[in-house]
């Protein structure tokens, strides 16, 4: 199993902008031998193609749409580190007249997302050895924030996504990582009206290749993140890690 991601391959989706650029950038930093650009729009990933060369390969990928990401699995056939950045956000109080599409929405890219990737790609980490899947999802997953209603509800439905595939895919070796950010310095972040309070995209993307290499399920990455993450330390260790791997 790679513990490393140096001379791995990595793929990340959403890696255009925001966090999942900055991830994309740090495992090039970090020795990546190459990394997936996994976009809706192909085009939006050629700054990265301008600016890094061949190392980073441009992939059409959308989690709401399987028959892309049936193809980008056939594409990054040597994946070996799959990032599932890729996520929507909307601000809806449960009362709010659009409360359940904005749910909806959220729920399609946020959890069933985070289903089909993990679907289509578990069998190519497993022929690679068995390699690692982190999925991006926010201390919103831990705490509702009534503005944030239906996304806190997304998150905390991929939480419990992510650690199902924790249990489920130990079968095969595939090291599966939970990330929780808090307010990270993006266009999301902004929009969301944290932009005050937002720190550095590289705090998640050391963090997350930290926990590569260290074994490391939870991952709270900046200090609002770990402030929330060392009041749920207990309940993390005694009951999400050791009960999941136990059933």
């Amino acid at each position: 199993m790679t513990n490393d991601v140096k001379d791995a391959v990595v793929l990340v989706t959403g890696a255009n902008r925001g966090i999942g650029k900055v991830i994309l950038e740090s495992a090039l930093a970090q020795g990546a031998k190459k990394v997936y650009a996994a976009v809706r729009k192909l085009e939006s990933a050629v700054p990265l193609v301008e600016k890094y060369g061949a190392r980073v390969v441009p992939v059409e990928l959308d989690v709401t749409d399987a028959s892309t990401i049936a193809a980008a699995a056939k594409t990054a056939s040597d994946v070996e580190i799959f990032v599932n950045n890729a996520g929507v956000l909307r601000s809806s109080s449960p009362l709010a007249e659009d409360a359940i599409d904005s749910l909806n929405y959220e729920i399609n890219a946020n959890v069933s997302g985070l289903i089909r990737v993990a679907q289509a790609f578990a069998p190519v980490l497993k022929a690679n050895g068995g390699g690692v899947l982190v999925q991006l999802n926010s201390v919103a997953s831990l705490v509702g924030f009534v503005e944030l209603a239906t996304y806190c509800a997304s998150k905390a439905a991929s939480y419990s996504i992510t650690q199902s595939l924790r249990t489920q895919l130990a079968e095969q070796h595939t090291q599966v990582i939970s990330v929780h950010p808090g307010p990270i310095a993006t266009d999301m972040g902004n929009e969301a009206g944290f932009s005050e309070i937002a720190e550095s995209p590289e705090l998640v993307a050391n963090a997350i290749f930290d926990a590569v290499r260290s074994g490391t399920f939870h991952v709270f990455p900046d200090s609002m993140a770990q402030q929330i993450g060392g009041a749920y330390a207990s309940f993390q260790r005694d009951v999400v890690e050791k009960g999941g791997q136990e059933g």
